[in-house]
């Protein structure tokens, strides 16, 4: 059984915070990524909280566990005045000509630079303040690997998108281009730090340390959700018909019937109930709003369809990574 962790554990001075942790003089196994605006605080307390976790292994605190792999952990990329000096030398003459002509796209290149040696990439989004969501991985036009490897995380929904799929980030079209295994997780809501959706994830990524074997000796509780797969044409959305404030009391990733109530929306100034939003169709509550400011064509929610949805426990697919790290002890 994991006990979470969390302390103070100061990055580098002068440089972009970040943690190096494990073997040394090897390529980094995993690389994660949070913050990627500056307001998204859920994945930046995760892996703050995680690298000094991960911290406490490397130092012996923790009995029975053991870092067999070099991680590095970038909890925030939110810094427009990154010193020159956090740079790779080889890397800095272009990005020094580059922050000069383009300086909002310095950082997402340093940390693209910090991270693609790394096979597995990960990065943490809390997407927008209006929208809460469900804690999910999404891939984007993924290979099978990628497929398999999203089971370990154990969270209750993979959705698949296509490459060029405006909702990817620009570190993820970075890292593509690089190899490995990329996975983008999403969960809760921008600006607001969610306690429950930061446990989850904490326990994700420690469940994905164990079963790819970069930390031995874990043993999570094997307490996954049976999972689903859902492709783009599974995907949902009910947009606003009319404006006024929109309330739901329901809460992300629950499943709902088709018909059922997913909110109302409110007159401003009189209080009355204008209107009900319901399901279209039955599916898993995967976003939600919770900006109440509604106006027409507005995102309300999105529902992930589970016609043709494969189930599969994420433990059993762990069997391929299991092996590879028992050739590397």
């Amino acid at each position: 059984m994991i006990k979470n962790q969390f302390s103070k554990q100061a990055p580098d001075e002068g440089a972009l915070p970040r943690y190096d942790l494990g073997p040394g003089g090897r390529t980094p196994r995993l690389a994660l990524v949070a913050n990627l605006h500056g307001n998204e605080l859920n994945g930046m307390f995760v892996l703050a909280r995680l690298a000094a976790f991960l911290k406490s292994i490397e130092s012996g605190e923790q009995d029975g566990l053991r870092l067999r792999e070099r991680v590095v952990i970038i909890p925030t990329m939110h810094d427009a005045n990154l010193p020159i000096a956090a740079i790779p030398r080889r890397e800095r003459s272009g990005v020094m000509e580059r922050r000069h002509h383009n300086p909002g796209r310095t950082m997402l290149e340093t940390v693209a630079t910090l991270t693609r040696t790394a096979y597995y990439r990960v990065d943490l989004h809390s997407t927008a303040p209006e929208i809460e969501e469900m804690p999910q991985v999404r891939l984007y036009a993924p290979s099978d690997d990628e497929r398999a490897s999203a089971c370990l995380f154990g969270l209750p929904a993979v959705i698949e998108r296509p490459a060029i799929d405006d909702a990817a980030s620009g570190l993820v079209r970075a890292w593509r281009a690089h190899g490995g295994e990329n996975f983008v997780i999403h969960a809760g809501q921008a600006g607001n730090l969610q306690t429950g959706h930061c446990e989850t994830l904490f326990r994700a990524l420690a469940a994905f340390l164990d079963r790819t074997g970069i930390v031995s000796g874990l043993r999570p509780v094997d307490d996954d959700e049976d999972l689903r797969y859902f492709g783009l044409q599974q995907v949902m959305t009910v947009a606003a018909e009319q404006s006024g404030l929109f309330a739901s009391g329901l809460e992300v990733g629950c499943w709902v019937r088709t018909g059922e109530v997913l909110g109302q929306i409110y007159d401003s100034l009189t209080g009355g109930i204008q209107a009900e939003v319901v399901a279209p169709v039955a599916g898993l509550l995967a976003s939600l709003r919770r900006q109440p400011l509604l106006q027409p064509g507005d995102l309300v929610a999105r529902l992930l369809t589970p016609a043709a949805a494969v189930q599969r426990r994420s433990a059993r697919l762990g069997e391929r990574h299991g092996r590879w790290a028992s050739r590397r002890a």
